[in-house]
């Protein structure tokens, strides 16, 4: 049982710090306009990402503007256009690997803060993920190696 525990929590550590190497997130005060970048190292991969204005409902102001985002390629291609958003969530398959540009737009007249986060996964789709008959081999690995180890 202990043994299994510990396979487990090997396997998800390494799990997690090899996916977090793709994982971009930002918080950042927009004035009028401010631009991201993202390389995306691989035809193919998934870009997920996703951005909230955070309003700030004070007495001396409140404006229910959202903010313009626009997404463009390598080539300098639109990939995608939000207008007048509060929040958001996107993805999109990089048909090009390279910089991707993310360009905020703020139409409030007063000063917006923005969460903004990008993913790039290699996978396609979500369900070409690891399932036990891959992991059983490692995890078998695993526990032979702790074996010979403790013994």
């Amino acid at each position: 049982m202990k043994t299994r525990s510990l396979e487990f929590a090997m396997v998800a550590t390494l799990a997690i710090l090899w996916s977090i190497r793709g994982v971009i997130g930002i918080r950042f005060v927009i004035d009028r306009e401010e631009c991201f970048s993202h390389n995306v190292e691989y035809d193919g991969d998934t870009i997920h990402l996703s951005f909230v204005v955070i309003k700030f409902e004070g007495s001396w102001h409140y404006a229910p503007d959202g903010a313009d985002l626009v997404v463009k390629g390598p080539s300098g291609n639109q990939i995608h256009d939000f207008r007048d958003k509060t929040s958001e969530k996107f993805e999109f398959v990089a048909h090009q690997s390279g910089i991707h540009r993310f360009c905020f737009t703020n139409n409030s007249p007063y000063h917006e803060t923005v969460d903004f986060d990008v993913h790039e996964a290699h996978f396609s789709y979500h369900d070409q993920h690891a399932k036990d008959e891959h992991l059983n081999p490692l995890l078998q690995q695993i526990s032979i190696s702790l074996l010979i180890f403790f013994i």
